[in-house]
């Protein structure tokens, strides 16, 4: 648990499945990392190291995307956008140490700053957030300078903040009259409903970008040149060698999945190991939903279950269509 806030209480919130999510929520994205890139080359050095196009990225726009090893695989998924005098990097924490000296390992031949920054990264949530923001700072675009920090829009009921540690409690406070606090699992519901994929520590180095839908995601640029692991990313869409996807599935769990966690699947009698869970929640009525990773080419009707459970789960449709074209 953050122990940034002297006042705030952030504690997961009660919700069963059916349940309507806050109209109003501040999330303490505490599992959440933010890494800061300054200086005259930040631009071109990022563009060679990411799957996603840095150069065209606008002010006030933020992307998605991932960084791989030398063989595709990813290091993690992160969504990028600008913030202060450079580029804020939004990953899981889990990764960090082992992720970062990887971002940074040729930045000693660039004009480039590559650190873990000590802000407060808070979400706003609920179908009330958008209003919220303009309220509170003004402003328009989807990525806004705002007093100590940046507002980053997610989707239509996401807002992520990134504040230096002397204003977050003066925001917080200001947002907190009319919200409900939450803890992170807030956040990892909202994720997991929208299919937006993650790179945990149990999880890093496991998956090639397509196998966790990046090229759905706009998170993949194609025609940006070479970065590490490009050539197997290319491969995965014009040769067709990736065999796996990012599903949603859902059933009755005793305990919260966690990455790394390994999905069953039926066939015919038997059970054998069909994926790697990505991000979990629990709602508070026994029920549970799950990002996966799983083959591409499974019947619609397959049934699921975790290892070591006998509750049987089922896959969820997607709020977007898989399309290897894109």
């Amino acid at each position: 648990m953050s122990t940034w806030s002297n006042v705030l209480n952030f504690n997961k919130i009660a919700l069963t499945e059916q349940d309507n999510l806050p109209a109003l929520a501040l999330v303490d994205l505490a599992g959440w990392g933010l890494i800061t890139l300054v200086g005259d080359d930040k631009k071109s050095y990022l563009q060679g190291q990411v799957t996603c196009d840095v150069v065209s990225l606008a002010q006030d726009q933020s992307t998605l995307g991932a960084h791989c090893d030398a063989k595709g695989k990813m290091r993690t998924v992160f969504r990028l956008f600008h913030h202060r005098e450079g580029y804020g990097f939004f990953q899981r924490q889990s990764v960090m140490a082992t992720q970062l000296p990887e971002l940074k390992k040729y930045a000693i031949f660039s004009k480039v700053d590559i650190e873990q920054s000590d802000e407060i990264l808070l979400g706003l949530t609920g179908q009330d957030a958008s209003a919220m923001i303009d309220q509170v700072f003004g402003g328009e675009g989807e990525v806004r300078a705002i007093e100590g920090g940046t507002a980053v829009n997610i989707d239509a009921e996401r807002w992520l903040l990134v504040l230096s540690t002397e204003h977050a409690e003066t925001v917080a406070g200001k947002l907190a009259a009319d919200a409900v606090l939450s803890d992170s699992t807030l956040w990892d519901l909202y994720d997991i409903r929208r299919a937006i994929p993650r790179v945990d520590a149990a999880t890093e180095l496991e998956f090639i970008p397509q196998a966790m839908n990046l090229q759905a995601l706009d998170a993949i640029s194609f025609t940006k040149g070479c970065y590490t692991g490009q050539e197997t990313v290319a491969r995965a869409k014009y040769r067709g060698i990736n065999k796996r996807a990012m599903y949603i599935v859902s059933g009755p769990s005793e305990q919260c999945p966690q990455a790394g966690d390994a999905l069953e699947r039926s066939v015919g009698d038997n059970w054998r190991k069909g994926g790697t869970i990505i991000a979990g929640y629990q709602f508070a009525d026994g029920q549970a939903i799950a990002l996966v990773g799983l083959p591409n080419d499974l019947d619609e009707d397959s049934q699921f279950r975790l290892a070591g459970h006998e509750a049987i789960w089922h896959k969820q449709p997607l709020p977007y269509t898989l399309d290897e074209d894109k």
